[in-house]
């Protein structure tokens, strides 16, 4: 099983990652489990997915296309490289801004062959010509191209191999229903468990070669926002202050000064997210606030708002959610040590 990745040269023209970056990258490759048996969590997709691909190998056919969402940072790429894996067959990988044009896409498509998996990251931020194109793909295995301009131009269909596309988002409200009805398989990948996330980290540390203590493992859990990113990020962080500051060993002790040097609460949340609560909490109280006032305040993009705080903000109760905007929870009051002003 080979992974080719379809890089969008023209977002980096002129760049060349550091050397730290290019490690930082294959550490991150290693860290990634190969097969269900070494996934950790998300018991439901995996016995669902498992299913699906014994039928699809079992009739010698490519899986169903696969649309997988959720938060940022659960897992939603490796799910892809997994069920590649399973199914014994090559996969590419690309991104929705990396497809600019249909004979961007035309030529990715023509390319593959019976039985690849195509894995599209950030599949809402694909055009909505781009989209056209991949509707047929994705439903007839066909691709209409058009040869030539003006009076002289012709449409030609040609056949493709049979494929599977696997899209993920962060957002699948974005996508268009005529692309999102053309999936057959659509699971939400949900927040791990403290425990399930110890797992990982205790997994990470083994393959980084680092000793890990089951205390320190358990206090890494609770800190990573029940994400296995943040998870495999932390862990790293720490590893980095255990080498210098120590024998290597990642004791509890170890871990408590890390995060406290890195501003990391027992909650998970570092200064950025006390940050955004805070500035809802001094000027607005318990009320309601709009999201883009929400960004006015804090300097953010509505779309990191939503997409990296909100989620385990909402996840763990410190906003809520209602008609007029988001509200600070009475958690939220109580954790920063900002009392409810009375009415």
């Amino acid at each position: 099983m080979a992974i080719e990745r379809i890089v969008d040269t023209s977002v980096n023209a002129g760049m060349s990652p550091s050397d730290g970056d290019v490690d930082e990258q294959q550490i991150e490759v290693t860290l990634r489990p190969q097969s269900f048996d070494e996934y950790v969590g998300q018991e439901r997709l995996k016995k669902n997915l498992r299913l699906s691909i014994d039928a699809a190998k079992k009739r010698g056919e490519p899986i169903d296309h696969v649309l997988l969402y959720g938060p940022p940072g659960l897992g939603k790429t490796t799910m892809a490289t997994v069920i590649a894996n399973e199914m014994v067959t090559n996969i590419r990988v690309t991104a929705g801004p990396a497809i600019e044009r249909p004979g961007d896409l035309a030529s990715i498509l023509t390319n593959l062959q019976d039985g690849d998996i195509l894995f599209i990251d950030e599949i809402h931020r694909l055009s909505r010509t781009v989209e056209e194109v991949l509707y047929a793909a994705m439903e007839d295995y066909k691709l209409d191209i058009v040869i030539g301009k003006g009076p002289a131009a012709r449409s030609v269909r040609l056949d493709l191999p049979k494929f599977t596309v696997i899209g993920a988002t962060t957002r699948t409200g974005s996508l268009a229903a005529p692309l999102r009805d053309r999936f057959g398989l659509i699971y939400r990948l949900e927040f791990y468990t403290p425990e399930e996330i110890a797992r990982i980290i205790t997994r990470a540390a083994r393959i980084l070669e680092s000793t890990i203590h089951p205390e320190a493992a358990q206090t890494l859990s609770t800190r990573a926002r029940l994400t296995p990113r943040i998870a495999n990020r932390l862990l790293k962080r720490v590893r980095d202050y255990a080498d210098v500051n120590g024998d290597g060993i990642i004791d509890i002790t170890t871990t408590n000064k890390a995060l406290a040097m890195l501003e990391i609460d027992e909650l998970g949340l570092d200064p950025a997210d006390r940050n955004l609560l805070s500035r809802i909490i001094d000027s607005y109280g318990d009320q309601p606030v709009g999201l883009t006032t929400i960004s006015a305040l804090t300097g953010d993009e509505t779309t990191t708002i939503e997409d990296f705080y909100e989620p385990y903000l909402l996840q763990i109760g410190f906003i809520e959610r209602t008609p007029r905007g988001r509200r600070a929870t009475v958690k939220a009051h109580r954790h920063l040590g900002k009392p409810l002003a009375e009415a």
